[in-house]
């Protein structure tokens, strides 16, 4: 938010309303609403977006710029900006379109993807692309660590997206023809659900990590440790070449081994495999 409102004048931001949140349900406002407020940047929040189109436009903002808002938006909301709406999507479309493509990157062990900015239209993710840059992924890197980085990405693209726009000089590249039709129907990402986070100890060992990696640090990882009742949250966990002395080792599928790095056990604080083993010995 900051680094685009840097880059151009931002009339309105409209986000989610202000939600409950932590031990105490204290109505909390999105990060969003609290980086334009400290800009001075006036804010609407709608419950329903349908309903809000008429005070949007009065706005009479040239060019709508979208940004993980989490709701489809109604094709007469994207047609009241006269250069049209921008969104940006932290994957290389037409690949990984959809609500999860980081998460969903990193589970399929994904080494390359990148920022796309494309022109918004009634389809999921599937408007004429505007902007894109390729970016590696690191192979420990957890979603919470991809997910910053691509949100700076993501702001830069933007940004230069609508100066592009304002100016003319922007190209509409069609998805149409970028990937194998195969390929984008086997990427498209779903909402998590909870049965997603269950790790079966039974997989080879390099899919457990980037499973782990994936909903690290939220909403983490789950698996069931010898002698536990309750499930522990995994947090970071990586390939073992063998059971060591120290280390929390599990044996997995294929006759591997994953060491686990840092847990969350059931009503405890996080803390390193390596207490959580020391403790469990000392029982």
């Amino acid at each position: 938010m900051r680094a685009f409102a840097r880059a151009v004048e931002c009339a309105l931001v409209v986000t989610q309303p202000d939600r409950p949140s932590g031990r105490g349900q204290k109505m909390q406002a999105t990060p969003v609403k609290a980086a334009a407020l400290e800009l001075g940047i006036a804010t609407f929040e709608p419950l329903k977006m349908r309903e809000a189109i008429p005070a949007i436009a009065q706005v009479r903002a040239d060019l709508f710029a979208v940004a993980s808002y989490g709701k489809i938006l109604p094709q007469a909301l994207l047609d009241v900006p006269p250069l049209g709406a921008l969104n940006v999507h932290p994957s290389l479309l037409p690949l990984y379109r959809g609500a999860t493509p980081l998460q969903s990157q990193l589970r399929d062990g994904v080494s390359e993807s990148g920022v796309t900015v494309i022109f918004m239209d009634a389809g999921m993710d599937t408007g004429d692309i505007v902007l894109a840059e390729r970016a590696k992924i690191g192979a420990a890197e957890t979603y919470g660590e991809l997910h910053d980085r691509f949100a700076a990405l993501g702001a830069e693209l933007l940004s230069r997206a609508c100066e592009r726009v304002a100016n003319g000089t922007a190209v509409r590249t069609p998805q149409a023809g970028l990937a194998a039709m195969a390929d984008i129907k086997h990427t498209v990402t779903r909402p998590i659900a909870k049965g997603d986070l269950t790790i079966d100890w039974a997989w080879p060992a390099r899919r457990i990590v980037d499973h782990v990696r994936s909903l690290s640090p939220q909403p983490g990882a789950r698996a069931r440790l010898d002698g536990e009742e309750q499930m522990v949250k995994l947090l970071n966990v990586r390939v073992a070449e063998c059971p060591e002395p120290v280390d929390l080792v599990i044996p997995c599928g294929h006759g591997e081994f994953v060491a686990i790095e840092r847990l969350v056990p059931a009503n405890r604080k996080p803390m390193s495999g390596r207490a959580y083993r020391a403790a469990v010995v000392a029982r």
